[in-house]
C-alpha cells in the first residue's frame, strides 16, 4: 500500500488516533526524544535524530517483573506484573533504530520469548522516517547492511518530499494505521514515484563511513582475544557506560530485589540496564573478574556487536546509527575500532 500525504494533513491524521498513545519527536532539555502527545500535533520539521531509540519504550530502563511477599506460612507469594499497555504508535523512527528493535527481537524470543518485551512490542505501530540527509556525521548505516531508507521493522516508512510525505504501509498494523488517515491519503502520481527514488538515491550518495571488512571481521576478531591492540584503544575510556545505554540494539539487563517491608517481608523484582562496560558487570561472587580492565571490557562489546551475535544469529548487532561515536566523551569511534581491527597484523 502506497500513498502520498499532504504536510499540512499530517497533525488531522495524528488527531484521528485517538485509540493509540502517540508518541512524537520532541525537542526537550537539548536533545531529541519521543514523548507521547495529545491531540493535533505536526512532525517537527527540525528533527534529526533522537538522543535515545525507541527501544526504551518496549524495553523500558527500569521494569517490575513480579511482587512478592511473605505469607504466615512463611511461603512467599508471588504476583506477575505483565504489563498491558495501549496500543501506541511511534512516529518519526528512523531506519537504524528500526532494524535495532529487528536484532532486539531475536535477542526476547530465540531461546525464550520474554513476556514483558513482548507485551509492548506487540502493541506498537511503527512508522519510520528515512533518512534523506544523514541527521549526524557519526552515520554510518549503509556500512553495516543498513540503509537510509530502510524498511526492516517498520510498519509503515514515510520519505518526506517537497509538500508531503510518501506513505508505504509494509505489515497489516500499518495498512490500518494508514487507513485512519481517510480521505487525507492520496494515490501517488509519477512525479512523487519520481521524486521518492530521487531522495532515496540521494541520501545513500551521502553515506561515506566505511566498516572495512565486514564480512570477515567476526574471524578477524576471533583470533584477536589476547592481543596488545585492545588496550591501545581502550586506554581513554572511563566507564561510564554511554555508548551501551545509548546504543538501539544493547540489552544487557540486571536483576535486583527491592525489599519494602519486613513485616511481612515484601518487595519487588526489578529488571534494570547493565552494561558489559562497567568494572563489576562480571564480577563473580568469588571477587573474581574475567574482565578486569578496560581492554577486556572494549573487546566484550566490540565482539559482541561484530562477532559473537554474527556467530548465534547470523546478523551483525550494530546497525550504525552513530550515537556511541557522537556521544562518547573521550572520543572513542567504533568504526575506527573495527577498521583497526581490520588492519591489525600483531
Amino acid at each position: 500500500m502506497e500513498k502520498v500525504l499532504k504536510k499540512q494533513d499530517f497533525s488531522e491524521w495524528v488527531s484521528k488516533l485517538g485509540s493509540y498513545d502517540v508518541y512524537m519527536p520532541a525537542f526537550v532539555e537539548n536533545n531529541w526524544n519521543y514523548e507521547v502527545v495529545d491531540g493535533a500535533r505536526d512532525m517537527d520539521p527540525g528533527f534529526t535524530k533522537s538522543l535515545h531509540s525507541p527501544k526504551n519504550i518496549v524495553f523500558p530502563q527500569r521494569e517490575v517483573l513480579f511482587t512478592f511477599e511473605q505469607q504466615k506460612d512463611g511461603q512467599p507469594e508471588l504476583t506477575p506484573t505483565i504489563p498491558d499497555p495501549k496500543p501506541f504508535v511511534v512516529f518519526g523512527v528512523r531506519p537504524c533504530d528500526a532494524k535495532g528493535l529487528t536484532l532486539t527481537d531475536l535477542v526476547f524470543t530465540k531461546e525464550h520469548q520474554d513476556p514483558y518485551y513482548w507485551a509492548r512490542r506487540n502493541k506498537g505501530v511503527f512508522v519510520g522516517l528515512a533518512c534523506n540527509e544523514p541527521p549526524a556525521l557519526s552515520c554510518f548505516c549503509l556500512s553495516v547492511e543498513g540503509s537510509p531508507h530502510g524498511e526492516d521493522g517498520l510498519d509503515i516508512l514515510m520519505t518526506e518530499l517537497a509538500d508531503g510525505y510518501y506513505l508505504k504501509a509494509l505489515t497489516d498494523k500499518g495498512k490500518e494505521l494508514a487507513n485512519m488517515a481517510g480521505g487525507l491519503l492520496k494515490a501517488p502520481r509519477g512525479e512523487d514515484r519520481k521524486a521518492l527514488g530521487k531522495a532515496h538515491a540521494d541520501a545513500e550518495k551521502q553515506q561515506y563511513r566505511p566498516v572495512n571488512g565486514l564480512k570477515d571481521i567476526a574471524d578477524k576478531l576471533r583470533g584477536m582475544f589476547e592481543t596488545p591492540f585492545w588496550d591501545g584503544n581502550s586506554k581513554a575510556c572511563i566507564q561510564c557506560g554511554i555508548c551501551t545505554f545509548l546504543c538501539p540494539t544493547c540489552h544487557c539487563f540486571d536483576m535486583n530485589d527491592e525489599v519494602a517491608g519486613t513485616s511481612p517481608l515484601k518487595g519487588e523484582r526489578v529488571r534494570t540496564w547493565d552494561t558489559c562496560q562497567f568494572p563489576d558487570f562480571t564480577m563473580h561472587s568469588s571477587g573474581h573478574n574475567p574482565r578486569p580492565d578496560n581492554a577486556s571490557r572494549l573487546r566484550q562489546r566490540v565482539g559482541h556487536k561484530f562477532q559473537y551475535f554474527f556467530e548465534n544469529h547470523g546478523v551483525h548487532q550494530c546497525t550504525g546509527c552513530g550515537r556511541c561515536v557522537a556521544e562518547c566523551p573521550v572520543g572513542i569511534d567504533i568504526v575506527a575500532v573495527v577498521n583497526g581491527a581490520n588492519d591489525y597484523a600483531g
